[in-house]
């Protein structure tokens, strides 16, 4: 039935191809349907997830999915290596307990560390919990009087992040945190216990808001453990809380991206570069995040070089590393290559799970939109495709759009990505193979599309032009929300301006 599916996709999928006229005279074309054919790229999936499993940076597990990869392209016959960038800090949470409890009540949630958690305690850190309710400004002036929360554990309630209120939602929780860290490290408390944004008991955690320089210990605690201590606390029950904290690493160490390339016969020095991260955080598997796009990135490199097609551009791809914690791995590439920055025609990025995808981020490049919507035609059908002129801050983009790189990253449908997103629960089986293959006929068309052009109506940005972006869609805010806004300002990270 599985080789069935291909061919009746296959009128389908051309049927608006502006410029076909035969679905054999076409790289372009002949590069969809095979994607959309039987290929590796779910038995890869089930390898990186089920076999490496979550690959945080630093680890082993990470170091042999880096291996794993560059192994997979050589297999292709496709040209890979390792490349070195320094991640500024080591973390890793090694074990973690904690206890809530009083001279009668004693009860032990289940947490995690968010990353980069600064004290660490074989032998528990333990104070006073105080209700903050959602960590407002005027939750925290009231209860700061003769700062009262100074080293106190700060208990915030969230909004339950889900798949209807999806990537907005998952923003808003990154906006949130801005905000609460800085109020509380003004105000010298001990610690941050979030509760849980997903029910049943489901841990997660991702990149506190001041990264790597964060200074505060924090910990997500179970929602439903969350809920109890705060409804005791609103009972006027005195309570405490310790946790022990046993992580590894402070010091800079090095880590590898993998990059791997297919030469052009025209413009050989031109680059289109197509981009997944490879790491993950370790309480998953990192499925949807990004293991499914990792493989796929894989995928379209074995069957390009298996159809023998020869681009007019060269195809560089590239499994990012550090990602989680910062996007090291990209800003590692764009400085390791700063000197063919001006060569490299675009930087694509995916990196949102497996929902269908709907069209791009543009990123402020209004330019090149007409570009992308022409190179979509062959997959019209798979559509409608919209071009989002916004900005996106987050993913492997940010730092080929700070250096005036055109740089798109693929919008998708919500799908299950946000229920599951950085959490326990991102495993294999979350994965939507049909729509996995249909997105890598997607990129597909707009990689090997956009690398066939006959020209290339853009060109890097200047430092001008990069700061008008910045300015016009205020993007300092959202820079803000990832711990990357002191660098930009700084002039370390980013185009010099």
């Amino acid at each position: 039935m599985i080789k069935i599916i291909p061919l009746l996709l296959v009128p389908t999928l051309l049927a608006n191809c502006a410029y076909a006229t035969s679905i054999f005279n076409s790289d372009v074309e002949n590069l969809i349907i095979t994607m959309t054919a039987p290929t590796p790229i779910i038995t890869d999936l089930k390898e990186l997830t089920d076999e490496i499993g979550g690959r945080l940076t630093g680890t082993q597990a990470n170091k042999k999915s880096v291996n794993w990869a560059l192994k997979k392209f050589h297999e292709a016959g496709v040209s890979a290596k390792k490349e070195s960038f320094t991640m500024p800090r080591a973390w890793v949470e090694k074990s973690i307990s904690a206890k809530v409890f009083n001279s009668r009540i004693n009860f032990s949630p289940r947490i995690v560390a968010m990353p980069f958690t600064n004290k660490t305690h074989y032998q528990g850190l333990t104070a006073k919990v105080v209700n903050l309710q959602k960590g407002a400004g005027s939750d925290f002036s009231a209860k700061n009087a003769d700062n009262y929360l100074k080293d106190k554990w700060l208990l915030i309630e969230t909004e339950i992040l889900n798949d209807k209120s999806g990537i907005n939602g998952l923003f808003q929780e990154y906006q949130n945190a801005v905000v609460i860290e800085e109020r509380a490290l003004a105000a010298k408390a001990a610690g941050i216990i979030y509760m849980s944004s997903r029910p049943k008991n489901l841990l997660y955690r991702h990149l506190p808001s001041s990264g790597v320089d964060n200074k505060l210990a924090i910990v997500v605690m179970e929602r439903e453990s969350a809920q109890r201590t705060q409804r005791l606390l609103g009972l006027g029950k005195s309570l405490k809380f310790t946790a022990k904290i046993n992580t590894f690493g402070e010091k800079p160490y090095e880590a590898n991206n993998v990059v791997a390339e297919i030469t052009g016969d025209t413009y050989p020095n031109e680059i289109v570069l197509i981009g997944a991260h490879i790491d993950s955080f370790d309480l998953g598997t990192g499925a949807l995040d990004n293991g499914a796009n990792v493989s796929l990135v894989i995928d379209l490199a074995r069957q390009i070089k298996k159809l023998d097609i020869t681009p007019k551009r060269t195809i560089r791809f590239v499994l990012f590393n550090g990602e989680e914690q910062g996007m090291y791995g990209s800003w590692g590439y764009t400085q390791k290559h700063i000197d063919e920055l001006d060569n490299h025609v675009l930087a694509s990025t995916i990196d949102i799970g497996t929902g269908a995808i709907t069209g791009f981020f543009i990123n402020g490049r209004e330019e090149i939109k007409t570009t992308i919507d022409d190179v979509l035609l062959p997959v019209t059908t798979l559509g409608p495709f919209n071009q989002i002129i916004d900005p996106v801050v987050g993913t492997d983009n940010f730092d080929f759009m700070i250096q005036g790189v055109a740089n798109i990253v693929a919008n998708q449908a919500g799908a299950n990505y946000a229920s599951n997103y950085h959490a326990q629960s991102d495993t294999f089986e979350k994965v939507d193979q049909q729509q996995l293959k249909l997105n890598s006929a997607i990129m597909a068309a707009t990689i090997l599309g956009i690398a066939n052009l006959d020209e290339i109506p853009w060109k890097r940005q200047t430092s001008e032009q990069v700061v008008k972006i910045v300015d016009q869609f205020n993007l300092e805010e959202s820079m803000r929300n990832f711990g990357l806004q002191q660098s930009w300002q700084a002039n370390k990270r980013g185009i010099k301006h």
